[in-house]
C-alpha cells in the first residue's frame, strides 16, 4: 500500500514505517533523520499524483490538510483511520472523542487504557500496542544512577511527575534526557552531585547512555504509555515506574518495581544501586517481557490487519454507492 502519514511520534514512526508498505510524508525535500527507507518525503503538491491507498492520520488538523493536499474527505473519498497516541487531556473519565460522532474512520488506540477513558461514541476502536524495534541487549549499568528520559520537564510539570524527582535525587543521582531538561537544575535547585543534565540525544546515543546507567525511572502521572519506558525494558535495564494509566500492563513486578507510591520506588532504587547483580537480572525480566509484548512483528501485523480492514470496507462502500447510482429509478426506463 502508499500510506501518507505524518512524522508526528519520532519513535511511534520509527517503528510504523518499517512495515512491507511505502510510507509517503507530505513534509518536502527531506524526510526527518532516522527513519527506514520506506519512508518517503513528498512535496504536498505532488501528492495527488502518487496514488494513495490509506491515510494514517495523528492530530485532527491533518482531516483538513489530507483534504487540502488530495482533494479527498479522508473516510469517504480516501480510506482514513486516526491514530489516537494520549490520554483524555480535559476530563479523564468522559471526555468526547473529536471523532466521536462519525463510523466511517476509525479510531486506534495505543493503549487499553486509552481506549476505556475516551468516549468514542459510534466510532469504530481497535487497540493496537506499541512495537519496538530492538535496540539490543545494550545494558552495563555501570554507573550507579538513575536514567530518566523526559522532554519538556519544567513546561510540563506534575503532568510528568517532574516535581517527584527531587524525592528521588536525595535516594540516587538522576541523569535526565530529553528536550528542554537543562532547565530542571534551576527549576528544582538540585546541584550536579543530585542532577546531571545529559541533554537531547539521537535515539542510538540515547540507548547507548541510558543503558549505562543501574535502572530506569519513569515518573508520568498521565500519558498513555512512554515508548521512553519501553525502550529502556528492551534495552535491558530494571525500572522504577508509577502505577498509572497503562504502565502496570507494561511492567511486570520482577522487572523491577511498579507502584503508585514513590517511596517504594525510591527504596528499590536503594536497593538496585547496592546489588548490580540483582538490577542485572530484573533488567533481563525486562527484556524479555518487552520483547514478547511489545515486539515488532506483532505490532506490523496488527497494523496490516487494521489497514486492509479499513481499504477493503471503503471499496465495498464505493461499490454500493455505484451500485445505488447505476441503478434506474422506478418507472423510468433504463
Amino acid at each position: 500500500m502508499r500510506i501518507l502519514v505524518w512524522p508526528v511520534h519520532g519513535g511511534w514512526m520509527n517503528a510504523f514505517a518499517r512495515g512491507a508498505h511505502e510510507y509517503l510524508l507530505p513534509v518536502g525535500d527531506a524526510a526527518p533523520p532516522g527513519l527506514p527507507g520506506n519512508a518517503r518525503a513528498v512535496e504536498p503538491g505532488r501528492l495527488r499524483a502518487e496514488d494513495i491507498d490509506v491515510v494514517v492520520l495523528q492530530r485532527l488538523e491533518e482531516l483538513d490538510e489530507t483534504e487540502r493536499i488530495l482533494g479527498a474527505v479522508p473516510g469517504r473519498g480516501v480510506p482514513a483511520v486516526f491514530v489516537e497516541h494520549n490520554t483524555p487531556k480535559r476530563r479523564p473519565v468522559d471526555e468526547r472523542h473529536p471523532l466521536a460522532a462519525q463510523d466511517r474512520i476509525p479510531i486506534v488506540h495505543v493503549t487499553h487504557v486509552n481506549r476505556l477513558l475516551w468516549d468514542t461514541g459510534d466510532a469504530r476502536t481497535v487497540v493496537i500496542e506499541h512495537g519496538i524495534p530492538d535496540p539490543g541487549h545494550l545494558y552495563t549499568g555501570e554507573l550507579p544512577a538513575l536514567g530518566v528520559v523526559i522532554n519538556e520537564p519544567v513546561r510540563r510539570g506534575r503532568v510528568t511527575g517532574t516535581d517527584l524527582l527531587p524525592a528521588f535525587a536525595r535516594t540516587a543521582p538522576l541523569h535526565v534526557f530529553g528536550i528542554d531538561a537543562d532547565l530542571l537544575p534551576g527549576a528544582l535547585g538540585l546541584g550536579p552531585d543530585r542532577l546531571q543534565v545529559i541533554g537531547d540525544l539521537p535515539t542510538p546515543r540515547l540507548h547507548a547512555e541510558l543503558a549505562r546507567r543501574r535502572a530506569y525511572l519513569h515518573t508520568p502521572r498521565w500519558t498513555s504509555l512512554g515508548l521512553s519506558l519501553l525502550e529502556a525494558m528492551s534495552l535491558g535495564m530494571p525500572v522504577l515506574a508509577l502505577a498509572v494509566t497503562e504502565a502496570p500492563r507494561a511492567v511486570p513486578p520482577d522487572a523491577g518495581a511498579i507502584s503508585a507510591d514513590p517511596e517504594e520506588l525510591s527504596a528499590m532504587a536503594a536497593r538496585l544501586l547496592a546489588d548490580p547483580d540483582e538490577a542485572r537480572h530484573r533488567g533481563a525480566v525486562a527484556r524479555a517481557f518487552a520483547q514478547e509484548r511489545y515486539g515488532l512483528d506483532r505490532f506490523l501485523t496488527d497494523w496490516d490487519v487494521v489497514l486492509d480492514d479499513v481499504v477493503s470496507r471503503h471499496r465495498a462502500r464505493t461499490r454500493r454507492a455505484g451500485s445505488e447510482t447505476e441503478r434506474p429509478k422506478e418507472g423510468v426506463p433504463s
